[in-house]
This record gives C-alpha cells, sequence and structure tokens, in this order.
C-alpha cells in the first residue's frame, strides 16, 4: 500500500497563530505556498471552501494554472449548484489542470454555517440530498448518452455532458462526516474516506465502521487522516513549539471574543476529537489535543508532536491499521509545508517502501 500526502491552501498566510490580514486574495500568496507544497513532494493540496470563503472552484484552477505536477482537492459543498452543471464545471477544471483534481464533498458542518448560504435543510435532508447529488454526478461523468432523471430533490430530463474527466472513470472522490448517515452515504460513494486525527483505538473504530458501509455496496474504500504535525530538532523542543502554539491560539481567541472552553459543538467529527481531548492532553505515542480543546476542535486540530522520525513514527502507526492518505498542514502554514517537505515526507516514504519490501519478503 503506497503512502499520500495531502497539504492544505489558502488564498492568504491565515492559522490559528495568524489572524487573517491584508488582501483577502494574495495572487502571489496562492502561487508561493501551491508552489512550495509541489517542491516538497506532496501529492495534492487541499483547497477548502467556507461560507465566506473564496470559491474553491476559481482558486483550483489558478493555482493549477501556476504549477505542473501537485493535484488538488477541491472541497465541494453539494447542493448550491446542480449536480449537472458542477460535473460539467469539474470536469473542466480536471481538463485544464491535466488531470489533477480530486474533490472532497463537505455536505456542511453547523446549521448556522449552512444557512449563511441559504441552505436551510436539517442535516439528515443533507446528506440524503448528497446522496442523490453524487449519484447524478457520476453518472454525467460516465453517461455516453443523455438520461433522464427524477429524485427527491433533483430532476433531469436529457441530461448529459459533453466534457468528461481526464481521469477514468471519473475524478476521485473523496468524503467527510463522521455521523451515522455521513458513514453510510460515504459507503456508496467515497474512493477515500477523510477524517480528523483521532487516537488509534478511535480510529480503529471509525475505519471498521466505513468498511462496514462500503461493504454494503460491495464497494472497497481508502482512508485518509489529517493532523497537524508540530516538528522540531528535539522532542523538548518541539512540545514547547506546541505550547506556545497554544498558548498564542487561546491568545487570539480571547482577543476576537472567541471561547476557549465549554465547546458543544453540534458535528460529530468534533465531539469526537473533544472527547479524546477529555482523556487527556497527550495521547498514544504523541498526540496532542491542545489546540482541540481551545478551539472546540472546529476543523483539523490534533497534532503529532516530536522530532521528525519520531512524528514519521506515529504516522506508520497509522498506516499500520489501514490508512494510507494523510493530510497535513502547520500552523505556521508556509514555513511547516516546506519543513514537511524536507523532514518528514521523504522519511515517512522511506519508511513506508521498507515496511512493504518486509511484509512481501514475509
Amino acid at each position: 500500500m503506497s503512502v499520500e500526502f495531502i497539504g492544505a491552501i489558502g488564498t492568504r498566510n491565515a492559522s490559528e497563530i495568524h489572524p487573517p490580514s491584508g488582501v483577502v486574495i494574495d495572487h502571489e500568496w496562492v502561487k508561493k505556498i501551491a508552489l512550495a507544497h509541489e517542491v516538497g513532494g506532496f501529492d495534492r493540496v487541499l483547497v477548502a471552501q467556507h461560507s465566506s470563503s473564496p470559491d474553491s472552484q476559481v482558486v483550483t484552477s489558478y493555482a493549477a494554472a501556476h504549477t505542473s505536477k501537485i493535484g488538488f482537492l477541491l472541497a465541494h459543498r453539494p447542493g448550491f449548484e446542480g449536480p449537472a452543471l458542477a460535473a460539467r464545471k469539474l470536469a473542466t477544471i480536471d481538463h485544464f489542470s491535466a488531470g489533477r483534481l480530486a474533490v472532497h464533498v463537505i455536505t456542511g458542518g453547523t446549521d448556522s454555517e449552512m444557512q449563511k448560504d441559504g441552505d436551510f435543510l436539517s442535516k439528515d435532508q443533507r446528506y440524503q440530498r448528497t446522496d442523490e447529488y453524487l449519484s447524478v454526478v457520476r453518472q454525467v461523468w460516465t453517461a455516453e448518452k443523455p438520461f433522464d432523471h427524477q429524485g427527491k430533490f433533483y430532476h433531469y430530463l436529457q441530461a448529459f455532458s459533453e466534457v468528461k474527466p481526464v481521469q477514468k472513470p471519473y475524478i476521485p472522490i473523496y468524503f467527510g462526516g463522521s455521523s451515522d448517515i455521513a458513514i453510510e452515504v460515504a459507503g456508496k460513494h467515497a474512493d477515500v474516506y477523510a477524517f480528523w486525527g483521532e487516537p488509534l483505538a478511535a480510529a480503529r473504530e471509525t475505519i471498521a465502521s466505513v468498511r462496514a458501509s462500503a461493504a454494503k455496496n460491495n464497494r472497497q474504500i481508502g482512508f485518509s487522516l489529517s493532523l497537524r504535525p508540530i516538528l522540531a530538532a528535539t522532542e523538548d523542543a518541539a512540545w514547547a513549539r506546541a505550547n506556545q502554539i497554544r498558548e498564542r491560539t487561546i491568545a487570539l481567541r480571547e482577543k476576537a471574543g472567541l471561547p476557549v472552553s465549554g465547546h458543544q459543538p453540534p458535528n460529530v467529527g468534533s465531539q469526537r476529537l473533544l472527547q479524546a481531548a477529555a482523556q487527556g492532553e497527550r495521547l498514544d505515542k504523541r498526540l496532542w489535543t491542545g489546540v482541540a480543546a481551545v478551539t472546540g476542535a472546529a476543523g483539523n486540530s490534533t497534532a503529532l508532536v516530536g522530532t521528525p522520525e519520531q512524528v514519521a513514527e506515529a504516522l506508520l502507526d497509522y498506516y499500520d491499521i489501514g490508512i494510507s492518505t494523510f493530510l497535513i498542514r502547520g500552523f505556521d502554514p508556509l514555513e511547516d509545508a516546506i519543513d514537511y517537505g524536507a523532514n518528514l515526507i521523504p522519511l515517512v516514504r522511506k519508511l513506508v517502501a521498507q515496511r512493504n519490501v518486509n511484509r512481501k519478503a514475509g
């Protein structure tokens, strides 16, 4: 089993410890951070989507035009445009990027976040819509002749697309969501199921649940885990940096009037990370929940802390339970991407290659 690394790019320098400033879309920043990931040996970069953010499809197209090798994981929220139109737009991006596109399907976070874009469906209704949406999208990507569709959310007569994805049979679909209905829909449609950095025992449970869902549909599925590696030359220095990141995060949230405790997120993924944080700040070998506890686990917020060798060893523990994709992004977005490319990614690839050779020999 090979290993895949995904980074993340935004349109300006921002993270929990870097409050957004300056122009919302910094052209030079987008080019710089995309190229840093490409030079660093990442396989893909995630382009996120939020209710107030620049459009992920346009950002992906721009970044693809200024790179030549790296793939893109375009975050896409179903329902804000029809699936037939979305399928054509995504296939078009796949052509202009020379087959470098994958789609990360995000059905939605909180109700309030979705309502900012005019979506007032309940969570279960959104996942039902996603199920139908992806069925139509894949049919548009693969149909050799026009087709009709009559469903709960969409109705098409003679839908068809002249443009098909470069990648066959279709663009890879990554999928996020930890609720029961999310896992049910993932089992039907996802090529890769993506979840946040849980402790090993919890990750095993998630993998088993998703595999069971996929098996009901006679499908196999890959797994992606999202983490925030915090590296330093020594373990003590890495933990000192982690504590500085937490204190900086607390200071900035308090300055902005945001809570640093007492969080009660509605989404299951964040709830699972907060449950892990309640078990302790340091879990397994070096999984750190410090920022997750402060931010309410609002997104990818758990870290692996240590030297590159120590973090690589921890990533291999996840690899051994079936995770072959790691989405890693730093609290210092550009500097950490460069560091990962120089010191972490090559080491993990080497260790994985050795693992595979040993398994074949055994």
